[in-house]
């Protein structure tokens, strides 16, 4: 219910109130304002005991409160200081920099191994005395330190695939992505594969493992079998396409654009590549499991995918048959899927 025609005094009054009734008893700013109040009502005419009966303190207290506003500290005069060992905190340090990602719930259990008495509490309480030292650093700036150290990496001839940009030529822009495929369910085999979204041509080859070296090699296979020549690149930021095969392309003057993070939807083309050479010739095949053998098989499947299997969006021909007929007629036309 509210109640019109009250003096603005009496609201502030209930606002002030209510804010200190939700303070300490004796925090510093109920000290003050009950001193306040007090002070203001002898000054009216109160005597200090009527004054301390309308402020609800008693009068020795409010005496005692004048003459010290602060509170006094509760904190003992004479701490009781830590009986850790030297040979203790020698021990936390030599295990901390052996292993600086390690707190004190890895590190208790190999002390008490070594023979000390010890609790998980203490070695983390003798640890933040070390970080406070400077003897140790804590785990959030070593994390932050290996943040930093990744973010700056430099590229040396990579750029940022700017916004908008599509292939309009064959070879204008070929994406490049890894396939992972276990053919024993244990051991992975990493495929490079290729995919021009104009010609719509594909090119894979298999590695043990997708290193920089692997497509910078996958790289040589490129220009050497491609019908077009290369005139830009499209990766993600794997680390696979950089180091030698970054290398690679500035050797060959050959733009190497990578996507923004987050956006595999732009390497949409050969992700679709990829798919086909999963469900089509590794899921369709009894393969062999040696490189070179394999290797063999899927430069098979790239003739057979390029020169023979019909293209949906190229309403029906072949990339080979497509690539010919736009060589003939004149500079193509981008079909972009």
């Amino acid at each position: 219910m509210q109640v019109f025609g009250l003096q603005g005094a009496v609201y502030r009054g209930a606002r002030l109130a209510s804010r200190l009734a939700a303070q300490p008893p004796h925090s510093e700013a109920a000290r003050r304002d009950a001193l306040r109040r007090w002070l203001g009502a002898r000054k009216a005419g109160l005597t200090a005991a009527a004054a301390a009966d309308a402020v609800g303190v008693p009068l020795s207290t409010l005496y005692r409160w004048q003459h010290q506003p602060t509170p006094r500290s509760r904190a003992p005069h004479r701490r009781r200081q830590p009986a850790w060992s030297s040979e203790l905190i020698r021990a936390i340090e030599r295990l901390r920099g052996d292993f600086p990602m390690w707190g004190k719930a890895k590190l208790g259990p190999l002390l008490r191994a070594q023979g000390f008495e010890v609790s998980d509490s203490t070695v983390g309480r003798i640890l933040k005395k070390l970080v406070a030292r400077g003897a140790v650093q804590p785990v959030p700036i070593l994390r932050r330190n290996v943040q930093k150290g990744r973010s700056r990496v430099q590229r040396r001839h990579a750029l940022r695939l700017p916004k908008g940009m599509k292939a309009t030529t064959p070879g204008s822009l070929i994406q490049i992505d890894t396939l992972t495929i276990r053919p024993t369910g244990e051991r992975t085999i990493k495929q490079f594969t290729a995919y021009d979204p104009i010609a719509r041509f594909t090119k894979a080859h298999a590695f043990s493992r997708a290193t920089a070296h692997a497509a910078a090699k996958f790289l040589d296979k490129l220009s050497a079998e491609l019908p077009f020549p290369i005139t830009g690149i499209q990766v993600d930021g794997g680390s696979e396409f950089m180091a030698e095969f970054e290398q690679a392309c500035q050797t060959k003057k050959i733009p190497l654009y990578v996507l923004p993070p987050k956006s595999p939807e732009m390497n949409g083309g050969v992700e679709r590549a990829n798919g086909s050479w999963r469900y089509e010739f590794y899921a369709c095949y009894d393969l062999p499991h040696q490189l070179p053998e394999l290797n063999h098989l899927i430069d098979t499947f790239a003739h057979l995918y390029n020169s023979y299997r019909p293209h949906g969006a190229l309403n029906g021909q072949t990339p080979a048959s497509y690539l010919q007929s736009i060589t003939a007629i004149g500079p193509p036309v981008s079909h972009m899927s």
